[in-house]
């Protein structure tokens, strides 16, 4: 088992920006695939948590105390998006470039390949996770999947909670993958990481469509210029219209306000 002070010590490498109160991680990519190894390999006796926040996740936070609570428990916060990127340039942070989800999942699947880690899947339909883990088995050889599971699209009862708890726990994996959506699946993991035997967990939202080819990503190049959020509201308008158009235009304002020193959202 680690100690607390090697434990502090890797949490502490990186520091953090807060962006409407929500503190984000100055970190890149190899450097979190590197953090989220030395967890699996070096300290298992706790689920470490990994939010891949985005603009909605910091406009969720900023809407609802709750759950700015529940993602500020979380280990590591990456920024998901290049807005954040942007903002968090403007106020001094060391960052270049963004952590998306399915880019983390891509990276470290190629980084830990030979290491023999198993892979747990909870979210998303029983044709998404089908289709992932035959795509991520062919384009990972040696990739072990432990498991997945389609939640109900309903509020599970009490048995059925357990259950998957169970399921999970019994197929022993070292990283839970979650793609429910957010916030719901920052809630989800924040509700129950105390009862989970795994040593990394993280929401990683639409990346299991996106890897699963059930829903086209961004061209990288879109991504980069900030436009990942128009390419998906034009593919899903009727599910993301709310987020986009009210969510994005909030950010917007109070990016502004908080750049400009009238508003203090610490």
């Amino acid at each position: 088992m680690a100690s607390a002070a090697v434990e502090q010590e890797q949490a502490s490498r990186f520091c953090q920006v807060p962006i409407l109160g929500l503190p984000v991680h100055m970190i890149q990519l190899p450097d979190v695939v590197s953090v989220m190894t030395h967890w699996v390999m070096h300290e298992r006796f706790r689920p470490h948590w990994v939010v891949v926040a985005d603009m909605h996740a910091v406009v969720e936070a900023h809407n609802r105390a709750d759950f700015r609570r529940m993602v500020r428990q979380a280990d590591l916060t990456v920024p998901d998006g290049i807005s954040l990127v942007k903002v968090a340039q403007w106020k001094g942070g060391a960052v270049r470039s963004r952590v998306a989800g399915t880019d983390l999942m891509k990276a470290f699947f190629f980084g830990t390949q030979g290491l023999g880690f198993r892979h747990y899947f909870y979210g998303d339909t029983d044709r998404t996770l089908e289709r992932l883990t035959a795509n991520l088995t062919q384009q990972y050889p040696g990739l072990t999947v432990a498991g997945a599971y389609s939640p109900p699209f309903r509020p599970m009862t009490e048995e059925e909670d357990e259950a998957a708890i169970q399921r999970i726990n019994d197929a022993k994996p070292d990283v839970l993958w979650v793609g429910l959506g957010l916030p719901k699946q920052e809630q989800w993991i924040y509700t129950h990481r105390h009862r989970l035997n795994v040593p990394l967990v993280l929401g990683v939202g639409a990346a299991f469509k996106f890897l699963a080819g059930t829903v086209q990503r961004a061209p990288e190049w879109v991504g980069d210029m900030g436009f990942e959020w128009l390419w998906r509201f034009a593919c899903e308008p009727r599910r993301l219209w709310k987020r986009v158009m009210i969510g994005g235009t909030q950010f917007v304002g109070l990016v502004l306000l908080e750049l400009a020193g009238w508003r203090d959202f610490s």
